[in-house]
């Protein structure tokens, strides 16, 4: 049976593979704004980075947000994330309304429910991979689906790496560590923000992949934030703000339609 090598590049594992324990009907909200507003500072000062933005993601769908910069898109992210909150509006993830809940519960709700992958890999310099992998179930005192922590590994091409540190690792790799972590714990959404910005364009595609590949075989929502039109190309949907508003998305984007549109944009927010 063909494996995922150390290069990273996906195999076909179709007839190991294993989905979430929840599959997401076809119709199901994975997130949701609405009317969501967030203002920086106040009186002559205030920054509104959010001006009434009501949006979903779909269950078992690769989105991508972007738009020029400042319009926006990393704050919606981190307040549908619960890294920030919102000053005004509905935020939910999964039907679990975030601006009702207080900091402890938000902190549960992040480590339970929720993955990320962000640009600097976050990874704790100490632990190796597989110790970064399972780190947020240790925290949790979950023991992980060994299993699917097998699959996972597998599929993402890490075992040759499993006792490697990060400073043992390439770029590429710890990000590869930081998907894996992000998968283990069967999240009911994955969050990325500029998951591709410290990456070559070879280790950035292969991660892109990565992400794919975990909406198509595994049934996980997938939400990213970046200002690359071949990102955004690997995603179903792409949503575009301009000024703190969402102006626009494309359905089965492309790169070069992507790029169309940014330039549509940057023109706009210059005009």
């Amino acid at each position: 049976m063909p494996q995922a090598g150390d290069s990273g590049i996906l195999v076909d594992m179709s007839q190991t593979q294993f989905a979430p324990a929840t599959l997401p009907t076809p119709e199901a909200v994975a997130a949701r704004a609405v009317d969501v507003t967030k203002v920086y500072g106040e009186g002559d000062n205030a920054v509104h980075a959010l001006a009434g933005v009501t949006v979903d993601f779909r269950a078992g769908e690769f989105t991508a947000i972007m738009g020029p910069s400042g319009s926006g898109k990393s704050t919606l992210m981190h307040c549908l994330a619960g890294l920030d909150a919102a000053s005004g509006g509905s935020v939910q993830v999964g039907g679990t309304e975030l601006t009702s809940l207080g900091d402890k519960q938000i902190t549960q709700l992040r480590r339970d429910r929720i993955g990320f992958v962000f640009q600097s890999f976050n990874l704790v310099p100490t632990l190796t991979a597989i110790e970064n992998i399972t780190l947020p179930l240790d925290i949790a005192g979950r023991k992980p689906d060994q299993q699917w922590l097998d699959t996972v590994v597998d599929r993402l091409g890490l075992r040759p790496r499993l006792g490697h540190r990060p400073t043992e690792l390439s770029g590429g790799q710890q990000q590869r560590v930081a998907c894996a972590r992000a998968l283990v714990g069967r999240p009911e959404i994955i969050f990325g923000d500029e998951p591709t910005g410290n990456l070559d364009s070879r280790s950035g595609a292969e991660v892109l992949s990565i992400l794919r590949a975990a909406v198509d075989d595994f049934r996980q929502t997938v939400v990213i934030v970046t200002h690359d039109p071949r990102a955004a190309s690997y995603a179903d949907r792409v949503v575009f703000l301009a000024d703190g508003r969402i102006v626009d998305e494309m359905r089965s984007p492309t790169a070069d339609r992507v790029l169309e549109k940014m330039i549509h944009l940057d023109d706009l927010v210059a005009g």
